[in-house]
C-alpha cells in the first residue's frame, strides 16, 4: 500500500485518483443503461415506423412517425434524463443548440460526455504530472464543459456551412418549380427529397411538419429556429411578406438567391484579405506552446521544473492566461460580420 501511494504522490493524490476512477465507474454505468435504453427505444421505433409505413399512406404516416417518435422519447429515456432535465437551467437552448448539429446527440448523452471528459482529464493530469490535485481538478471542470461545448459547436458550424453552400441552388429549384406552376409547398417537398446532406434534412422535416397539420409559416420558423443562421430568416422573411402582401414569388425568391450568392462572395473576399492576420495570429499563438514542446524534448529536467515547482506552475498560468487572452483579442480584430 505504501508503494502505491509513493507512485501516486501520496495519500492526498491516491484518494482523489481512487474517487475519480470510482465515480468515472458510475458514470459508465449510468451511461450504459442509459443508452442501452436509448437502442431499444429506436429499434421498437423502426419496427414500429415499418408497420406504419405498410398500413398508411405519406401524410399518416408522418403523424403516426411523430406521434411515435414522441412516445419513444418519453418512453424511453432512463431516470437520469430526468434528473438532467431537471437540474439544467437552460436546458432548450441546450437541446437546440444539439439539434443544430444535424446529430442524434440528447441532452443525457451530452452531459454524459461532459462528465467523462472532466474525470478522464483529472485522472490522466494525476498520472503524468506532479501538479496539486485542486489544480487538476480545476483543470478537469475546464475540460469537461469546453471540449464537449467545442466539438457541438464545431459540428454545428461545419453543418450550417454545408447548408449555405447549397442554400442558393436550392431556393433556384422552388423558383423553378413555382414557375411551372406547382405551389412553394411542392417545391419544398422537392428539395428535401433530391438536394443532399444538410440542405434536403431540413427542408425534408418542414416538409414532414406540413403535412402532420402544422402551417407553412410555422414549419419555417421552427426551421429557422434550429438553424439560427441569418439567410435562413431572409428566406422565411421574403415567403411571409410574399402571402401576406402578394407579388411575383418567384422573382422574389430569384433576388433572394443573387443576394445570398453576393453576400457569400464577400464572405469569401473579407476572409482572402484577412488570411494575412489569420496566418500571423496562428503562429503567434502557437509558439510558445512549440518551443516548451522542443525545451522539453531537449533537457526535460530543465523544463519539468516548470512543472513540478510552485513557482514555475505561477508563471505557466500567468504564461498561459496572457496567450489566450492575445489569441482572443486577436481573432476578434480578424473577424468581420457581413
Amino acid at each position: 500500500m505504501e508503494a502505491l501511494f509513493e507512485l501516486l504522490g501520496g495519500p492526498e493524490n491516491a484518494l482523489l485518483v481512487f474517487g475519480s476512477a470510482t465515480m468515472l465507474a458510475l458514470v459508465g454505468i449510468i451511461a450504459y443503461f442509459v443508452v442501452g435504453d436509448d437502442r431499444r427505444a429506436d429499434r421498437s421505433l423502426h419496427r414500429n415506423l415499418q408497420a406504419v409505413q405498410g398500413r398508411w399512406g405519406s401524410g399518416v404516416q408522418a403523424a403516426k412517425a411523430a406521434s411515435l417518435r414522441l412516445r419513444s422519447e418519453e418512453s424511453g429515456l432512463a431516470s437520469f434524463d430526468k434528473v438532467v432535465r431537471q437540474l439544467l437551467p437552460q436546458r432548450q437552448a441546450l437541446v437546440d443548440r444539439l439539434a443544430r448539429t444535424g446529430r442524434q446527440i440528447t441532452v443525457t448523452h451530452y452531459v454524459l460526455a461532459c462528465v467523462f471528459v472532466g474525470l478522464g482529464t483529472i485522472i490522466l493530469l494525476n498520472f503524468t504530472t506532479n501538479m496539486p490535485g485542486a489544480f487538476n481538478v480545476l483543470i478537469g471542470i475546464a475540460a469537461g464543459f469546453l471540449l464537449p461545448h467545442g466539438y457541438v459547436g464545431g459540428l454545428a458550424k461545419r453543418r450550417i456551412k454545408t447548408f449555405l453552400t447549397n442554400f442558393p441552388e436550392a431556393i433556384e429549384l422552388m423558383v423553378r418549380t413555382v414557375r411551372s406552376g406547382l405551389p412553394i409547398t411542392e417545391g419544398i417537398g422537392i428539395v428535401g427529397q433530391e438536394m443532399p446532406g444538410a440542405i434536403g434534412d431540413e427542408f425534408g422535416q418542414v416538409e414532414q411538419s406540413i403535412k402532420i397539420g402544422r402551417t407553412l409559416d410555422e414549419a419555417m420558423w421552427d426551421a429557422a429556429k434550429r438553424l439560427d443562421c441569418p439567410e435562413f430568416k431572409f428566406f422565411v422573411i421574403s415567403l411571409s411578406v410574399q402571402r401576406e402582401t402578394g407579388g411575383n414569388l418567384a422573382e422574389t425568391l430569384e433576388n433572394l438567391a443573387d443576394i445570398l450568392r453576393r453576400r457569400r462572395q464577400m464572405v469569401l473576399k473579407v476572409k482572402a484579405l484577412s488570411s494575412e492576420a489569420r496566418a500571423s495570429a496562428m503562429i503567434i499563438g502557437s509558439l510558445p506552446f512549440l518551443m516548451f514542446a522542443i525545451l522539453m524534448a531537449l533537457n526535460s529536467e530543465y523544463m519539468g521544473q516548470m512543472l513540478t515547482d510552485p513557482r514555475g506552475q505561477i508563471m505557466l498560468g500567468v504564461g498561459l492566461t496572457s496567450i489566450t487572452m492575445g489569441i482572443l483579442f486577436m481573432a476578434k480584430l480578424i473577424r468581420f460580420e457581413i
